[in-house]
């Protein structure tokens, strides 16, 4: 009999309690069953760099797979919030990345970032720029930040979002249209 999706899911989020409650083994069991999202997570985020980004999607991965493990302590509720911090700690890796790039070239380039690949006509914005404009976009409304970090860069869905944040799928949608527009009018100046 084979797996199916729901039964992965179970599996997934007892993991992450087990991991929660301090079982060490628990994390790795629970990576084998989350690698290909993970990998998929990593590839998405990579799509929106330039083209001769020096991170590969396993080096993504690895790199945060090395930040999850020194959470300790950490109240996992289920998968998607577990693929939310996953797609955080990408963004992290990603702007410490392009930080130290920058820094090494003394100005360094712009690394061409629209805020999602299917929204139309976006203008190209460097990953520190999209990083400080979210910034600030969680000083005048944290909901809205949080839920373009879990749209963007977790990969969830608005139903998956609003799981995490506690809001109904509608809320979600709504300040992912504000959000965007919101950080759009902020890239474009």
């Amino acid at each position: 009999m084979s797996e199916t999706p729901e039964d992965q899911e179970a599996a997934v989020n007892r993991l992450l309690r087990d991991w929660s409650g301090g079982d060490p083994n628990a994390l790795e069991a629970l990576i084998p069953l989350v690698h290909q999202q993970l990998r998929q997570l990593a590839r998405r985020h990579l799509a929106l760099e330039r083209p001769d980004h020096t991170l590969q999607p396993t080096a993504l991965v690895n790199e945060a797979y090395l930040r999850l493990v020194k959470e300790r302590g950490m109240a996992w509720q289920d998968r998607a919030h577990f693929l939310a911090v996953a797609g955080q700690l990408m963004r992290f890796i990603l702007v410490d990345h392009a930080r130290r790039r920058r820094s090494e070239k003394r100005g360094g380039s712009t690394l061409p970032v629209p805020l999602e690949i299917d929204i139309a006509d976006p203008r190209p914005a460097s990953i520190l720029a999209v990083d400080q404009a979210l910034t600030d976009l969680a000083k005048v409304d944290p909901r809205k930040a949080h839920v373009v970090e879990l749209r963007v860069f977790g990969g969830l869905t608005a139903d998956e979002s609003a799981q995490v944040l506690g809001i109904s799928a509608e809320t979600v949608t709504r300040d992912w249209r504000f959000a965007r527009a919101w950080l759009r009018s902020e890239l474009e100046r």
